[in-house]
């Protein structure tokens, strides 16, 4: 049979030609989703000329990756419907084991206290803090170091018990990814490596795949203008179904078929033929155990890590709750007898002024140990399981939303490029081979 179809295709008039088409197909289906994922992710920034006032929201003539473009929105959806699902900021930042933390910051804090309280009263009250005798100041920098403990344990522990009304977990992972376009881009190609590179690999099978069928139709119809016609086309379709094929199905289901064969160890293996059922589900939605892990562990680094939730807390859109609540501990101190003769002594009127720079000062002080790496390391291991064990417990829908939204923001996007891309090259094959 397939010699006869050979013979029959062969005395076609323009039978080379028509060879090339699978091949080129191929080819140019495998070059242009390798494109269209180049434009999902690159360039990080704006590259072109801008242009103000744009419609459509363009920055100007020129090019960002479509997930960089849009992290905000992007990262939203995410927080949205799946990371909201993974349980509360007050569980996780309990989970950090705030009487520890609070520990940390004290030792850090104690150690530079006293150069601190001289540094807030010199630039404020400098003449009466240096005319001061020293061990008036060594009571104030004595009662300063026994209530240090207290009060930041206090405080800590308030902080903890309150985070969920001093911070808004989706405005602070927004603001992150915004500002880090490149870390939104890193994530969803850790978290979708794989399906990446399935999509690019199966591109050109499927685009060999089609090349066959237009061969078909060339030789039935053998009009040049299919050439580029259907390149189009099969532009459109295969970065769909490469897309498609990543998220579909999104529950498991059964495929019956028959077994021949089975491919161990790089070898394909003969087997008695029998009836065997394949499971059949998106290529991510496979992966749920692997990429919890990878997912769990960029977001306890990156995202809802120590030092973002307390920046947020200190320097957010509520941070005025946050300095209401520190006030009432940090208070405590100034109003002991030794501390509030001397501040009602030297300042009168203007003690409410220095209070508000003693929060301002606390604020900057206690973020320093905050920012440490092995802190932030150590309270990113006690939430990771946590993570991960929710991540890994997601319905199939719930788990899609990882990296389905960098694909959907602008999937017609992609399949429009597709289609340009294919009628490009299917023009340019038709001159090359036909002409």
């Amino acid at each position: 049979m397939f010699a006869s179809l050979w013979q029959l295709l062969s005395q076609h008039p323009e039978f080379i030609a028509m060879l090339t088409i699978p091949p080129v197909t191929a080819f140019v289906t495998w070059a242009h989703v390798w494109m269209a994922l180049e434009m999902l992710f690159r360039p990080i920034k704006f590259w072109g000329i801008g242009i103000k006032n744009m419609p459509w929201g363009l920055q100007g003539l020129g090019w960002q990756g479509i997930v960089p473009a849009k992290a905000g929105k992007i990262s939203g959806v995410i927080v949205d419907q799946t990371l909201s699902k993974l349980g509360s900021l007050d569980e996780f930042f309990r989970a950090m084991e705030p009487e520890e933390m609070a520990e940390f910051i004290t030792a850090t804090v104690d150690k530079n206290l006293e150069s601190l309280i001289d540094e807030i009263m010199l630039e404020r009250y400098y003449v009466l803090w240096s005319k001061l005798p020293y061990a008036i100041k060594r009571r104030i920098y004595a009662h300063a170091h026994d209530e240090l403990p207290h009060i930041m344990k206090a405080l800590v522990l308030d902080l903890t018990y309150h985070v969920e009304d001093l911070v808004d977990m989706r405005q602070m992972i927004v603001r992150r990814m915004e500002n880090d376009r490149k870390l939104m881009v890193d994530m969803f190609l850790k978290v979708g490596k794989k399906e990446i590179k399935f999509i690019w690999k199966i591109s050109a099978i499927i685009g060999f795949g089609f090349g066959i069928i237009q061969m078909g139709i060339f030789y039935f119809v053998p009009q040049h203008w299919t050439v580029p016609f259907f390149a189009a086309i099969w532009g459109a379709l295969t970065n769909w179904i490469a897309i498609w094929m990543v998220f579909n199905p999104v529950e498991p289901r059964p495929v019956w078929f028959l077994r021949l064969f089975r491919y161990e160890h790089g070898r394909i293996v003969l087997m008695f033929p029998h009836i065997h059922r394949y499971l059949w589900q998106g290529g991510f939605m496979k992966r749920q155990d692997e990429v919890s892990t990878v997912f769990a562990n960029i977001v306890v680094k990156e995202l809802v890590t120590l030092e973002n939730v307390m920046h947020e807390m200190m320097y957010g859109t509520r941070a005025d709750k946050t300095r209401e609540l520190m006030k009432s501990h940090l208070y405590e101190m100034l109003e002991s007898p030794v501390v509030a003769t001397t501040l009602k002594m030297g300042m009168g009127d203007s003690l409410d002024e220095f209070k508000d720079t003693i929060i301002d000062k606390s604020i900057d002080a206690t973020m320093v140990p905050i920012r440490d790496p092995e802190l932030n390391t150590s309270r990113a291991s006690k939430i990771f399981g946590l993570f991960e064990s929710r991540i890994r417990a997601l319905t199939p829908h719930e788990f899609q939303n990882l990296l389905r939204p960098a694909f959907k923001e602008d999937e017609m996007t992609l399949v429009v490029l597709g289609a340009i891309t294919g009628l490009l090259a299917g023009w340019l094959h038709l001159v090359v081979v036909f002409f």
